[in-house]
C-alpha cells in the first residue's frame, strides 16, 4: 500500500480548512442576503415609490404603488408602463388595473377603462377609486341600476360618504323616475346604511315627496317601513304641521287602520303594530305609575292601570288622532278606587292650538270599586283650525293628598249618531 508523503496530512488539512471557510463565507452570505429580504419587504412598502422601485424592482405591490404615484403626479405614460409591470407579475391584482383603468380614462379611452375599471371592481369589493369612477360613468349614461349598485357598495364600507352618495341617490330620484325604481329595489335588500338614508332625507328639504313615494313603493316588498321608520316618519310630519302627508300615507298603508280612530283602545295590540304617534304613549313622574296588565276582575283581559298620589301635573298617556271636521263621540269604561279630591281626566284637544274639545272626569270611586261603568262625551271639531287632535289623560291634583287607583278600558271614538246628540 502507498503512503501518503511528507506533508500530505498538512495539505489534507489545508484544503479542509480552506473548504470551511469557503462554507463559512456562503452562510455569512446566505445571512446577509436573508436579512436583506426580511428587510426589504417593510422597506419597500412604507418607503417612498421611487425609492421602493429600486429596492425591490420586482415586486408587484411596489410597481402598483409606484404606478399610483405617477398617476397621482399626472405622469400617464409611467403610470400605463408600471401598472402593466405589476400585472405583468401579478396579474390578478385589482389594484394594479385600476390604475391602469383610470389611466386608460385619463387619456380619453372610456371604452377601455370601462372594462377595466369593472373587472377590478368585480375583483375587489373594498377598491373605492374603482367603484367610485364607475358610480360617475354609469350615472353618466342614464345606467341607474349599475350606478347605484356601485354606490351602495361604497356606502356599505364607507359612512364617511353617506352625505354625498345619499344626494347622489336623491337628486336622481327627484328628477328622474327611472332612478326611484331603482332606489327601491336597493332599499327593499334592507341595506346597513337604510335608517342613516332615513335621517339624510328627514333632515333635506324637500324631500317629502320621495319620502312618501318610498314608504309606499316599499309596502310591497320584503321590507317595508317598520314600525320605528314609520313612526319616525309620521312623527316628523305631524311635528312639522303636515298632516295632510301623514293621512295620505297613512291611507295608502293601511298602518295604523285608518278607518280605527283611536288606536289600541282596548290596549291588547302587540309591540309591531304600535305605531306612534298614533299609539298609546304613557307618562312617568314622581307618585306616578302607569302600565297594561291583566284586569284583578278578569285575567282574560288587558287594560290600563294608572296609580296616582295626588299630587303633581302630569301626562299619564297620549296619542295622536287625525279626525276630521264633524261630530264624534268619545267613550270607554272605567273603574276608580279612592282618590278624595284628586282626579284624572281624559281630553280631547287640537294638536295646533290646544283649544279643548271634550273632557271627560271620572268621579272619585269606592275604596273598591268592583264593577265597571260606562262613559262618553259627545264632541265637534270645528271644520278650521283642527286638522288634528290629541287624546291624553291626564292627572288633576286634588286639595288634599289622596292616592288614586284607576282602570280604563275599551276606549274608542266613533262618529257621533242621531242618538248621541
Amino acid at each position: 500500500m502507498r503512503q501518503p508523503g511528507p506533508g500530505a496530512g498538512d495539505r489534507s488539512a489545508s484544503r479542509k480548512g480552506w473548504r470551511g471557510d469557503l462554507l463559512g463565507y456562503a452562510l455569512v452570505g446566505a445571512s446577509v442576503w436573508l436579512g436583506w429580504e426580511v428587510v426589504k419587504a417593510p422597506v419597500a412598502m412604507r418607503a417612498p415609490p421611487a425609492l421602493a422601485v429600486r429596492v425591490a424592482p420586482t415586486s408587484p405591490e411596489v410597481l402598483r404603488r409606484a404606478a399610483e404615484s405617477e398617476l397621482l403626479a399626472g405622469r400617464n405614460d409611467n403610470a400605463v408602463a408600471l401598472s402593466q409591470d405589476s400585472l405583468a407579475r401579478a396579474p390578478f391584482n385589482a389594484r394594479a388595473l385600476r390604475v391602469r383603468g383610470l389611466a386608460a380614462a385619463r387619456a380619453g379611452d372610456e371604452f377601455a377603462a370601462n372594462q377595466m375599471l369593472t373587472l377590478a371592481g368585480n375583483w375587489s369589493l373594498r377598491d373605492d377609486p374603482a367603484h367610485a369612477w364607475l358610480v360617475e360613468y354609469r350615472l353618466r349614461r342614464g345606467d341607474y341600476s349599475s350606478s347605484f349598485a356601485h354606490a351602495d357598495t361604497l356606502a356599505r364600507r364607507r359612512p364617511d360618504l353617506h352625505a354625498r352618495i345619499f344626494d347622489l341617490y336623491t337628486t336622481a330620484a327627484l328628477h328622474d323616475p327611472r332612478a326611484t325604481g331603482v332606489l327601491v329595489r336597493l332599499l327593499a335588500a334592507a341595506p346597513p346604511w337604510r335608517a342613516a338614508y332615513w335621517n339624510y332625507l328627514h333632515q333635506r328639504d324637500g324631500s317629502d315627496a320621495l319620502l312618501l313615494t318610498l314608504a309606499v313603493a316599499l309596502e310591497r316588498t320584503e321590507h317595508p317601513f317598520d314600525r320605528n321608520e314609520l313612526s319616525g316618519l309620521y312623527g316628523k310630519w305631524l311635528g312639522e304641521r303636515r298632516f295632510d302627508a301623514a293621512r295620505y300615507l297613512r291611507d295608502q298603508l293601511g298602518r295604523p287602520t285608518p278607518t280605527q280612530a283611536l288606536q289600541d283602545g282596548g290596549f291588547s295590540d302587540p309591540p309591531e303594530r304600535r305605531i306612534l304617534p298614533f299609539a298609546w304613549r304613557f307618562g312617568t313622574g314622581a307618585g306616578l305609575a302607569v302600565e297594561v296588565t291583566e284586569d284583578d276582575l278578569d285575567s282574560r283581559n288587558k287594560a290600563l292601570l294608572v296609580h296616582y298620589n295626588g299630587r303633581g301635573l302630569h301626562v299619564a298617556a297620549v296619542q295622536h288622532v287625525l279626525l276630521s271636521p264633524g261630530s264624534w263621540v268619545l267613550s270607554g269604561r272605567r273603574r276608580m278606587e279612592g282618590g278624595k279630591g284628586a282626579g284624572l281626566a281624559l281630553r280631547v284637544t287640537c294638536s295646533t292650538t290646544g283649544a279643548e274639545l271634550a273632557t271627560l272626569n271620572p268621579a272619585a270611586g269606592d275604596a273598591r270599586a268592583t264593577a265597571w261603568e260606562a262613559m262618553s262625551v259627545h264632541f265637534v271639531v270645528p271644520a278650521d283650525g283642527c286638522p288634528a287632535q290629541i287624546v291624553s289623560l291626564i292627572t288633576r291634583p286634588g286639595d288634599r293628598p289622596g292616592s288614586l287607583t284607576a282602570w280604563f278600558d275599551d276606549l274608542a271614538i266613533r262618529p257621533a249618531s242621531a242618538g248621541d246628540l
